[in-house]
């Protein structure tokens, strides 16, 4: 075999070699995405029916999954406040100071990072029970919000691993205060770290099972619910909410990829 004949049997291994793999990653999604629009009533929806958009329809009329869903959101957006919040400030203050035991909070921050959900979760359903906090919406923005600081903070602090403590020395020589070269050099700079820590926060409460599972008590989330209805078979109406989550997120994507271009080309 010749040389060209090589490089095209390479390239043709690359190339089914990517397909395999993207059809392992985005298969699935493409199976909930033609169940959301199955024409089937009868449970488990697994046999095609025929093409339909009721199942869109319907899901208006779901109360429940919708109230599950709107509990999701809130929380995810409560804790990733928070967590975000109390992440970029302990970066900042374990980058710039140095107090006995910081190694040992260092070390501690990786604890809800590498233990098991099923772990954490216990652990915190044992804490709001001795302390008598009732379970339900407020118990799960601070479990959230405790498991997802550790992810605030690590890459807050990946940010500040290159940052130039110059520069703040330099705006309070000219005159700018502690808060306004926070606000003005500072954070600017930690931005990014700080949007990609929020951005992993929320996914990260969004998609949480198990330790939303040992803290709801009656709230319901969107991910409790589909773990629900997989007894009796997934109902068309959850895939069809997952299509537009799904939607969602792509369009999120699509529009910051299209403003960090254009500012790329400016």
């Amino acid at each position: 075999m010749n040389r060209n004949g090589k490089k095209k049997m390479k390239r043709g291994l690359g190339v089914a070699y990517c397909t395999l793999i993207y059809l392992f990653l985005f298969l699935p999604i493409a199976v909930v995405a033609a169940n959301s629009f199955n024409a089937s009533t009868t449970k488990p929806y697994l046999s095609w029916k025929g093409f339909t958009l009721d199942w869109y329809v319907r899901l208006f009329d779901n109360g429940s999954l919708l109230e599950a869903f709107g509990n999701t959101m809130l929380i995810a957006a409560a804790s990733t406040v928070l967590s975000t919040v109390i992440g970029t400030l302990g970066a900042v203050g374990m980058y710039r100071y140095k107090f006995r035991g910081k190694k040992t909070v260092d070390a501690l921050l990786y604890i809800p990072v590498v233990i098991p959900e099923i772990v954490l979760g216990i652990s915190l359903l044992t804490l709001f029970s001795r302390t008598g906090i009732p379970r339900g919406l407020f118990t799960l923005i601070l479990a959230h919000t405790t498991f997802c600081i550790p992810y605030v903070i690590f890459n807050v602090r990946a940010r500040l691993a290159g940052y130039d403590d110059s520069v703040e020395e330099a705006s309070m020589d000219l005159g700018a205060g502690r808060v306004q070269t926070f606000l003005r050099i500072t954070l600017p700079v930690l931005a990014p770290g700080i949007g990609g820590g929020a951005l992993l926060a929320f996914t990260l409460s969004i998609d949480d099972v198990i330790i939303s599972y040992f803290t709801n008590g009656q709230v319901s989330t969107f991910p409790l619910k589909v773990m629900e209805s997989i007894k009796s078979g997934v109902s068309p109406d959850v895939n069809a909410l997952s299509v537009l989550i799904l939607t969602g997120t792509i369009a999120v994507v699509a529009l910051t990829q299209s403003g960090l271009l254009k500012k790329k080309r400016n």
